[in-house]
């Protein structure tokens, strides 16, 4: 847990272990890196990943310029030793390097200050959609994730966010609260993946 820039204990229950949540809610490149882990694994497995990869790297917390500066190919292993942290270990190690030599180059190595100074939240989506990986549904999904649970909520915030800002809501990682709300997150996608394939299909 952490004091986040406002003042108010951040608690996360995401990844549904006490250690890896626990990282999640006092570093915020730790939940940037779970939400871009956030693809084609369970929710779970993916913000658990930023805990295991600093295990790996003998810390209790993720460094932007260490990871920006770190050798791809012995980066990757991190990835890659079993249990891998990802379901494509590979690519998704360049991607978190990636992510972190661009937050080096553009801020200083500080993930807090994509969204520490940005006054609404058209400019702090804008700021998301240019970190390398988040495409707009992550954006979105990350801003709400920032503005429901980690008490960042520049004006509009919720309109920026889209259908992922609307409280009460339950169709993403940033409405995930414990057990319950996960299987809520969990058969909402199941549901919008079903009518999706079913929108495919020739008629």
């Amino acid at each position: 847990m952490r004091q986040n820039n406002r003042g108010k204990a951040v608690d996360l229950r995401i990844a549904q272990q006490p250690e890896a949540d626990e990282l999640l809610g006092r570093s915020p490149l730790a939940a940037m890196v779970g939400m871009l882990l956030d693809q084609q694994v369970p929710m779970e497995w993916a913000f658990s990943g930023p805990y295991s990869l600093a295990q790996r790297m003998g810390s209790d917390d993720l460094d932007a310029h260490e990871i920006a500066a770190y050798d791809p190919e012995a980066f990757a292993e991190l990835f890659v030793t079993k249990p891998a942290l990802h379901r494509y270990p590979g690519s998704m190690a360049k991607r978190v390097q990636q992510l972190c030599q661009f937050l080096v180059a553009e801020y200083g190595g500080d993930a807090s200050a994509v969204w520490s100074d940005a006054e609404t939240g058209a400019e702090l989506l804008k700021r998301l959609k240019a970190l390398p990986g988040f495409g707009v549904q992550k954006a979105q999904i990350f801003l709400a994730l920032l503005g429901k649970q980690l008490h960042v909520r520049p004006a509009g915030w919720r309109a920026a966010a889209g259908p992922y800002g609307e409280a009460g809501s339950h169709r993403s990682v940033a409405d995930i609260t414990g057990p319950e709300s996960l299987a809520r997150v969990r058969a909402y996608k199941q549901e919008a993946k079903a009518a999706a394939k079913a929108a495919a299909k020739p008629k």
